[in-house]
């Protein structure tokens, strides 16, 4: 009697298998299934090994300054011109620096704010973050039958390659505690060359400002492209604090709030930049005796 109970319950557990493991082995699709294996919801990964560490970088937090610390500072502007190589990360065609900025100001992962000034005074609503690259025009027709005329409406969405320069709002001081000189970006704000109906160049300004300090656990978490290994590629936290990145002065602070272009011309513009760039170099080599 034992006996055959325990040969018809090893009968229905071994049925019950088979039935767990054919509904199991059936794709969510009905059965829709490529050559290789995958179906269209789980398509094969473009590697052979799971990328995910970049997605769990912190950053590493700033050490505290205190006011009475800051001996010297000083304000500088500066200009990263994507056109350069070194700065070709900037325009990597899977995703774009400044499509990183708008995508997190879209999801409410960082706050952008106004152009009316670099302070950080006034911050843009979540309907103009929505709204940021993305123009619309109105174009009319006529029907070439009953000449009725016909409206149209066109979105034109921002192309990323029409960002070629970014400017840098950044801090320069000499930590009186630590003994150093250090600098500490505050903005991060992208340039778009303005054109009319015609085509003709207007001028160009910056799109928005983004505060640096809340924006490093977005890069932190986003990698930049390495030209010279895949598999190490850094944050763009890592790319703005190793400064691995080329620009030029445009702007220091001062009395005036003029730019150098205001003040010098042509060649003496870049003169003036490395003059400054200079200045900040020999401010701290003269605080030491040797």
């Amino acid at each position: 009697m034992n006996a055959n109970f325990n040969f018809l319950r090893l009968m229905l557990l071994s049925a019950f298998a088979m039935i767990v493991s054919i509904t199991t082995a059936q794709p969510p699709n009905g059965g829709n299934v490529t050559e290789s294996g995958n179906t269209p919801d789980n398509t094969p990964r473009d590697n052979f090994y799971d990328r995910y560490m970049y997605k769990e970088k912190q950053i590493l937090a700033y050490d505290f300054i205190h006011e009475k610390d800051v001996f010297w500072e000083k304000r500088i502007w500066r200009v990263i011109d994507v056109r350069e190589k070194m700065n070709h990360p900037f325009i990597y065609d899977k995703y774009p620096f400044i499509t990183l900025i708008i995508d997190a100001a879209q999801k409410g992962d960082i706050q952008l704010y106004s152009t009316f000034d670099d302070e950080f005074k006034v911050a843009m609503t979540q309907e103009e973050m929505q709204q940021i690259g993305s123009s619309v025009d109105t174009i009319i027709t006529f029907d070439p039958e009953t000449f009725d005329e016909i409206v149209q409406v066109v979105v034109n969405e921002l192309d990323p390659t029409d960002v070629k320069t970014y400017r840098l709002k950044e801090v320069w001081f000499f930590d009186e505690e630590a003994s150093q000189l250090e600098v500490r970006i505050l903005g991060v704000a992208p340039i778009l060359d303005r054109y009319d109906e015609n085509g003709n160049f207007l001028n160009s300004g910056p799109m928005f400002w983004a505060y640096y300090p809340e924006l490093r656990y977005v890069l932190a978490q986003h990698e930049a492209f390495n030209e010279n290994n895949d598999a190490a590629r850094m944050s763009w936290d890592n790319v703005f604090e190793a400064r691995l990145f080329s620009s030029y002065i445009y702007k220091e602070s001062n009395v005036h709030n003029r730019r150098i272009q205001d003040y010098k011309a042509g060649i003496d513009v870049l003169l003036e930049a490395d003059k400054i760039k200079q200045e900040i170099f020999n401010f701290e080599h003269d605080l030491w005796s040797y």
